[in-house]
């Protein structure tokens, strides 16, 4: 058995509870969408509702196949990064899913989402699983990973309603997950940030489902709290609202002023390029999440 230590990812974040809950409040909104909505143009490139709803379906049961039945059929080109890899296999997937009617991506949907939450309720949660590239390269606990799934389903449904100009799903149960999940890509963001021990930086994300988070340097690395920082005078820190946090770290559009940056300059810029989600080789972000 494989025991590691995943204190550099701050205390542990259980989700399951919420993913019927997050996949029912994306049913309301589809049921009601019409023709033209479906086709509706989304933030990410190139793709309508319909794609990204396609997109949402293929993560299910991209990982049924993966996790549950142990089926891997794809993997990298030679030479092909990671990232790039993700974007043609998420296009090629949208692409042949644009055959499939509205009413057959969402009976689809609402079947997936049972058979993952069943897989997901077996999973041993504290267990090592495999890496979430944007918080490290190592692999990390099993309840990472699924955080890591409800905060791509999350952002999915947030750009699905803000394309049909739906009430965004920000309410507080919904949003801090995210907003805490996405923090854990802190440390691997500082890993080239040189500091002696005992160093501090701090994020503040202000408004419901905010809080503090410090990351601090130890000899083995940076380690994150969900703490306000205990130094007087942190290396750097940065505090924005729960909204523009989120934009940031997958790279929506977000409103720049509303962030304050204070200390040393280039930990700021570098807590401010922050991603949360797979980037493509152009350092675009890919709709993976």
């Amino acid at each position: 058995m494989v025991t590691m230590s995943f204190t550099r990812w701050g205390p542990p974040i259980d989700v399951l509870p919420l993913f019927a809950r997050e996949e029912q409040a994306l049913l309301d909104v589809l049921t009601g969408l019409d023709a033209e909505q479906w086709a509706a143009p989304t933030v990410c490139t190139g793709w309508a509702v319909h794609d990204l709803a396609a997109h949402i379906l293929g993560g299910k049961l991209g990982r049924l196949s993966r996790d549950r039945d142990g089926y891997r059929a794809t993997a990298p080109r030679e030479g092909e990064r990671f990232g790039d890899f993700i974007d043609r296999i998420n296009g090629e997937w949208v692409v042949a899913c644009r055959r499939l009617s509205p009413e057959v991506l969402f009976a689809m949907l609402v079947d997936s989402t049972s058979q993952i939450a069943e897989m997901w309720g077996r999973a041993d949660l504290d267990a090592v699983g495999e890496p979430v590239s944007w918080a490290g390269d190592e692999p990390a606990p099993v309840w990472l990973d699924v955080a890591r799934e409800y905060t791509e389903f999350w952002v999915h449904q947030q750009q699905i309603r803000e394309a049909v100009g739906a009430r965004t799903l920000d309410e507080p149960e919904f949003r801090g997950p995210v907003i805490d999940t996405f923090m854990r890509a802190l440390p691997y963001t500082l890993r080239d940030v040189d500091a002696r021990a005992g160093r501090q930086v701090a994020y503040t994300v202000t408004g419901q489902g905010g809080g503090k988070w410090t990351a601090r340097r130890t000899a083995g690395g940076w380690e994150l709290d969900r703490v306000a920082p205990t130094s007087r005078a942190p290396l750097a820190s940065v505090t924005t609202d729960a909204d523009t946090f989120w934009r940031l770290c997958t790279r929506n559009p977000a409103d720049r002023a509303r962030v304050t940056a204070e200390g040393d300059e280039n930990v700021c810029a570098a807590l401010l390029g922050m991603t949360s989600i797979i980037t493509s080789g152009n350092g675009s972000p890919s709709p993976a999440g």
